[in-house]
């Protein structure tokens, strides 16, 4: 089929324009109603920028005046241009990390996943950093400089305007401004997939308004909610009319020769045009387009076989359990006297799990169950068809007899896992990684096992924030395998963050 030959379904047009003219929160409006929505969200995210980079300078000058002398020097003032108690002391190096973010993409941001969004942002506080320190010393002024405020001033930002972009974005969403109007074009069931995606990855911004394919779709009707808007033709026109930028191309199984077809037709009417390939299983978040002589071609990169990259994780790992266990060694201390005092027996539990190459070890919790647990699981899936077909798809039971009221709680609250950072010391596990997985599963997980096996399991993970318990172990599998193709320092920093708003927020484990 070609563009020429691509049915134009005036019934189709009609009816997706009344659908966009009707919702305001989730349609495509015209041109200059998006272009000032557009701007409002800079504003909105450049203000939060400010206002934070504001409020950690001053808790900065109250450290100095608490650890320093209380006084700035004259040459501490030429190298941050009067750097003082007054707002417009920090103004040199608040226009260059703002600016820096705006160089990177970040205002607004549409289209960042978490990872790389956090990736810019910490490559802005960092670049400021080295900007700001060059130019003093520059100017030979670096003796002078207030240690204890720079520290101050360029931590905070690292560390808080990740969360605060989020809990922004987050506003915004509520308040219908974080969207931008996107067309997807594959009402098959790759549109439906990526529909789901743009619908539960909210923080990407993207809002699917109407999808199309490129044979003539129904004229009423939607797909995952979003409306039919009939072909690539009704799409260009649609756009026009209604100020849209972005189509997304979600017909992987297309030959090429229609594909190129479908978007140089696309690129009449769309400035970004965003084609999803056929390489399911293979692309993750280090992809990088190459130009090859004018032949394109893909690079893919493993981070995982990158030692460097290996050893700051292990760093890492060593250095947040050390502090985090000492700071939760009350807790623990706690949690262990109330599984003594319920249930007579071990503290602990150790079981024998498959870490990095397939190598078994102990893996260590808290128990949560009464003792003899395995023979008893055997007698109730021998008795109980309900409980064996649960077990056999989430190799779990939502209400499991064995587990105690004390199992329960530290269940709910993933609690029982805080013994595993004795086993991260030993590097058996680590903060982050895939599920480790019992001997007894290897035939389950398929032939995915051996790319999984090629990192050390983590005690929490991509399974454990997205979907907890109510994933299938199908799925499990799925999303640390993609883990492992996508693995990256960064990645493991946004699934601790992810976790703790689980742990806070979401309490459905069992």
């Amino acid at each position: 089929m070609t563009v020429q030959s691509i049915a134009n379904t005036e019934a189709a047009r009609s009816a997706t324009g009344s659908i966009i003219s009707a919702s305001r929160a989730g349609t495509l409006m015209g041109r200059w109603v998006e272009s000032r929505r557009r701007l409002l969200v800079i504003l909105v995210l450049a203000f939060s920028d400010i206002l934070l980079a504001l409020v950690v300078c001053q808790v900065g000058l109250t450290l100095q005046d608490i650890f320093g002398n209380g006084q700035l020097s004259d040459s501490m003032s030429a190298a941050f241009v009067g750097i003082g108690d007054s707002v417009l002391s920090i103004v040199p190096n608040l226009v260059l990390w703002v600016g820096l973010r705006a160089l990177l993409g970040l205002y607004p941001g549409y289209g960042l996943g978490p990872v790389e969004e956090l990736r810019r942002q910490t490559y802005a506080v960092l670049a400021a950093l080295m900007i700001t320190l060059v130019s003093a010393f520059a100017s030979q002024v670096g003796d002078s400089l207030s240690r204890i405020l720079i520290f101050a001033w360029f931590l905070g930002l690292l560390l808080l305007a990740p969360t605060i972009r989020y809990f922004v974005k987050w506003a915004m969403m509520r308040a219908g401004l974080w969207c931008k109007p996107v067309m997807v074009l594959g009402a098959r069931e790759a549109g439906a997939r990526m529909l789901k995606v743009l619908q539960r990855e909210w923080q990407l911004g993207y809002k699917p308004v109407g999808v199309f394919d490129n044979r003539v779709a129904p004229a009423e009707g939607s797909l995952e909610g979003i409306p039919y808007g009939g072909t690539l033709t009704d799409a260009a026109a649609l756009a026009q009319e209604h100020g849209v930028d972005t189509v997304i191309f979600a017909m992987p199984h297309t030959r090429r020769a229609h594909l190129a077809q479908f978007v140089s037709l696309a690129s009449n009417s769309f400035r970004h045009v965003v084609i999803i390939p056929n390489l399911d299983g293979i692309m993750n978040s280090a992809v990088v387009a190459r130009d090859l002589g004018g032949t394109f071609g893909v690079e893919i990169k493993y981070n995982l076989l990158d030692r460097w990259a290996q050893r700051m994780k292990r760093v890492m790992d060593i250095v947040a359990t050390v502090v985090g266990g000492v700071l939760i060694l009350p807790l623990i201390l706690t949690l262990s006297l109330l599984v003594l005092i319920e249930s007579r027996g071990a503290i602990f539990y150790r079981d024998q799990r498959m870490g990095r190459d397939g190598k078994l070890f102990s893996c260590v919790k808290f128990r949560t169950m009464l003792p003899n647990s395995e023979a008893l699981l055997e007698r109730l899936l021998k008795e109980n068809n309900e409980m064996k077909e649960e077990y056999l798809k989430y190799h779990k039971l939502r209400n499991d007899p064995r587990v105690t009221r004390v199992g329960r709680f530290l269940r709910k609250t993933s609690l029982d896992e805080l013994p595993q950072l004795w086993n991260v010391l030993r590097g058996e596990m680590s903060l982050v990684g895939p599920r480790p997985y019992l001997p007894r599963e290897s035939k389950d997980i398929g032939e995915t096992q051996s790319e999984i096996l090629r990192v050390t399991p983590g005690v929490t993970g991509p399974w454990q924030v997205a979907g907890r318990n109510h994933t299938s172990f199908v799925e499990r599998v799925r999303m640390d395998a993609y883990y492992v193709r996508d693995w990256s320092v960064w990645l493991d920093l946004v699934l601790l963050a992810r976790t703790v708003r689980c742990l806070l927020i979401n309490q459905d484990a069992y």
